[in-house]
Parts: C-alpha cells; sequence; structure tokens
C-alpha cells in the first residue's frame, strides 16, 4: 500500500490534511486487501485495495453503499473516495468499530424495512460485481426473465466456459426453460437489495446493525434473505423479527434453493470445480419439484 497517496486522497476528498501514523492488515474478504489507516488527528478510515483494473468494482460498491444509505433504513460505511495509485485501485470507507454486539431482531427489521424501498423496474441503474464476477443490472418489468437473463443465465455461460460438467449445463438449460412454474402466483416488487448477504457482510456497530460490501439491485426481497441461509450466520431471532415485520409468501423455501443457485454457481467460477457437485444437485432438486 502506497500511503503517501492514500494519505492525499482522503486529505483531497475531506478537504483536511491527513497524515497516518500507522496502519493495520484488516481482512479484505476472499476478493480484496483490506487495511486500517490511523491519522495524527485521530481519524481512522478503512481501505480497500485490488488491482488497477478494479477500480469500476470499486466504484460500483461505493455506488451501492450510497444507495442502502439513503433509504435511512440500516446503517453503512460511507465511501470516502476510490481511485487509482501507484499499482492498486483504492476505496476508502468511513471506519466502524465492529464489535459483534447487537440484536438480530433490530437487524430483521431493519431489513425489512430497507426491501420496502422499490422503484418500478428490477434491476438497477448500472452494472456492478457478485465478488469479482460482472453482474448485469440492465433495468427489466419482468423479474423472472431478469433473473434468468442477468443472473443464472451468465453463470452457466461462465461455468461452461470454466470446464463444468456437461450434466450441469444440460440442467441448467433444462432449468432456465422452466422457471416460471417456480412463481404460481407469487409477483415481487423491485425492493432495493444488499446483493450479498452472507453471514460476513453484516456486523454491529455501538449496538446498531450494520451492512457492507454489498451487490446492490432492485429484485425480488427473497433473494436476500435466501443467501442469510446459504452459509448460515444469521440467529431464529433475525428471521422471526424479518417475518413478523413482512411475512414471506409460502413458496419462499423452493425459490431460496433456486435464488441461492446463483451464488453456488459464482463460487464455482470463482473458485473452483468443489463446487460443481452442490450446484448440479441443487438444480436436479430444484427440476424434480417444479415437475
Amino acid at each position: 500500500m502506497n500511503l503517501a497517496e492514500i494519505e492525499a486522497a482522503i486529505g483531497a476528498a475531506s478537504g483536511r490534511a491527513f497524515v497516518s501514523t500507522g496502519h493495520s492488515i484488516q481482512g479484505g474478504g476472499c476478493i480484496n486487501r483490506g487495511y486500517g489507516v490511523v491519522g495524527n488527528d485521530g481519524r481512522r478510515f478503512f481501505v480497500k485495495l485490488n488491482g488497477l483494473d478494479k477500480l469500476d468494482m470499486f466504484e460500483a460498491e461505493a455506488d451501492g453503499l450510497r444507495a442502502l444509505a439513503a433509504s435511512g433504513a440500516i446503517r453503512v460505511p460511507q465511501p470516502l473516495v476510490s481511485g487509482r495509485g501507484g499499482d492498486a485501485a483504492f476505496l476508502i470507507l468511513e471506519w466502524l468499530d465492529l464489535d459483534g454486539d447487537g440484536r438480530p431482531e433490530q437487524l430483521g427489521e431493519q431489513l425489512a424495512r430497507l426491501h420496502r424501498h422499490s422503484q418500478g423496474e428490477f434491476g438497477w441503474w448500472r452494472d456492478n460485481h457478485i465478488g469479482a464476477t460482472s453482474q448485469h443490472n440492465a433495468p427489466s418489468s419482468d423479474w423472472v426473465a431478469f433473473y434468468r437473463e442477468r443472473r443464472l443465465r451468465p453463470q452457466f455461460e461462465l461455468a461452461r466456459d470454466n470446464a463444468a460438467p456437461r450434466t450441469l449445463l444440460r440442467q441448467g438449460e433444462r432449468l432456465l426453460a422452466c422457471l416460471e412454474g417456480f412463481f404460481p402466483g407469487y409477483r415481487p416488487i423491485p425492493s432495493l437489495l444488499h446483493g450479498d448477504l452472507w453471514g460476513g457482510n453484516h456486523g454491529y456497530a455501538d449496538g446498531a446493525p450494520v451492512l457492507f460490501d454489498p451487490a446492490v439491485y432492485f429484485g425480488d426481497r427473497e433473494a436476500d434473505l435466501a443467501m442469510t441461509e446459504l452459509f448460515g450466520g444469521y440467529p431464529p431471532a433475525f428471521y422471526a423479527a424479518y417475518r413478523a415485520a413482512w411475512p414471506l409468501d409460502p413458496g419462499y423455501r423452493t425459490r431460496a434453493r433456486l435464488y441461492n443457485l446463483y451464488h453456488v454457481l459464482n463460487h464455482f467460477n470463482l473458485f473452483g470445480a468443489g463446487y460443481a457437485a452442490q450446484a448440479e444437485a441443487m438444480i436436479g432438486r430444484l427440476l424434480a419439484e417444479s415437475g
């Protein structure tokens, strides 16, 4: 990390000179490198770094954080500035002390409040990323078409390029052809979604829920709820509070598997063959349930 360039970027964006007294390595997830930077005036920032070609990914993340913040539903770290310096692209965020001490009920209530924010179409005004994978958000008034063409089909095409098993790809084509069958009488509204809501992308600061590392778009709220179940990390009180604020449709359980298939396919495309069997099993069960 080139501290001089980070200091200059913070100073220019904040309107106040920033001189660091040190930095510490922080978790940056599977994709980025993360650092905490402390100034001689006591200010602290979180810095994310990646390759020079990842600036658009950081800019999209910052736009997503601003969209979540504008909802007023839940706290997020405020983005300060993004840019390129030396051999890296960077995103500089507000520092939040995430102590893990908070009420999951409040998180469930606030997520339901976030999902009440809507617009006329599914998608978003710009594309962004799910992990390091491009996520296409061209708007559509048809949710099933959006999910088929902007979410599942691009992942299956990447999987083909990444030498996925032929059985997975054949089953995937069958699944894409029968998506309508998973939505009998169910017409979701375009809800503002976090988009990548696994357990590692939430925390608590001073007791208040915080969301970070989003992949924002307007979609079926069930997609956010489904991902909270994929890797765990959310207790029963969270789900009870969400359902009390906004009950779920009876067909959610089957669609949750359909929505999580997107993320499992993405893990196959990012991290390799270990996820192929899981994706194939999910598709097989979905096809069986579709009749």
